[in-house]
């Protein structure tokens, strides 16, 4: 019988894998098989993370120390990836940020600053990852990570930065995707919609945003812990060869409506 979703032997890197849904993401590759690079900026958190997953499931897993918005940062990490793992098949570009304020009160550096770290950090991951390690391979997975709120806007929360660095990840997808298709590289992108993390589950559990969901959710309900991991597996699996450019929202119906 054939495991579509086999990644044994591949190499994975996460950005943003020190918490929330990097690290489930993470853990849903390794569950398939994939050595895992957990990126972020705190050492000891995607350390232990590493270590975790390699208990867990019996694959080779490292942590890397990472600031995206620093390009010589960036270069050094997959360098170390590599040096370490000798290959990176599928890179999920999930570290992100989201500032939340009236657009009218907005300053200049909280916007730069999403932009920075969403949207620059992302293209530079993507760059880097292909020119090393992906395009000399003839073979690779990026995976985007965006929102619903780079394909729609919204009421609840005023963050205007965030949907446009996140509207700006969904069309680099397309670009990178129509760029490097003919080089054995898939770029497709998520966009998950409301989720459960250590941050948002106060938040999310409030009688107000429960209220809201089941007007605006057409589940009526937040995303759980591992309903986005069969999208990553899906799109990082090598027999998704012919996806690319798929912006997937996963969102329980958000952006239907």
């Amino acid at each position: 019988m054939k495991n579509y979703f086999d990644l044994s032997g591949q190499v994975a890197l996460v950005t943003g894998a020190s918490t929330g849904l990097g690290v489930q993401m993470a853990h849903a590759l390794a569950n398939q098989g994939a050595n895992i690079v957990c990126l972020a900026r705190r050492k000891e958190m995607v350390d232990e993370n590493a270590a975790q997953i390699e208990k867990e499931y019996g694959v080779k897993a490292i942590g890397v120390k990472c600031d995206i918005t620093d390009t010589a940062m960036v270069e050094a990490a997959v360098d170390e990836a590599l040096e370490k793992m000798g290959r990176i098949d599928i890179l999920i570009n999930n570290a992100g940020t989201g500032a939340v304020a009236p657009a009218e009160d907005i300053t200049d550096e909280q916007f730069m600053n999403e932009i920075n770290i969403d949207l620059a950090g992302t293209f530079k991951f993507a760059r880097a990852v292909a020119k090393k390690a992906m395009i000399p391979a003839g073979y690779g997975r990026v995976i985007n990570i965006s929102s619903m709120y780079g394909m729609v806007g919204n009421k609840i929360a005023p963050s205007s930065p965030y949907h446009a660095a996140k509207g700006g990840v969904i069309n680099l997808t397309r670009a990178l995707a129509a760029e490097w298709g003919e080089k054995g590289i898939t770029v497709n992108a998520i966009c998950p919609g409301y989720f459960e993390t250590p941050l948002t589950k106060e938040t999310l559990d409030s009688e107000f945003f429960q209220n809201y969901a089941r007007t605006m959710i057409p589940m009526a309900r937040y995303g759980k812990e591992g309903e986005l991991d069969t999208a990553a597996i899906f799109l990082a699996s090598p027999a998704s060869s012919y996806v690319n450019g798929l912006i997937c929202p996963v969102d329980g119906g958000y952006t239907a409506m």
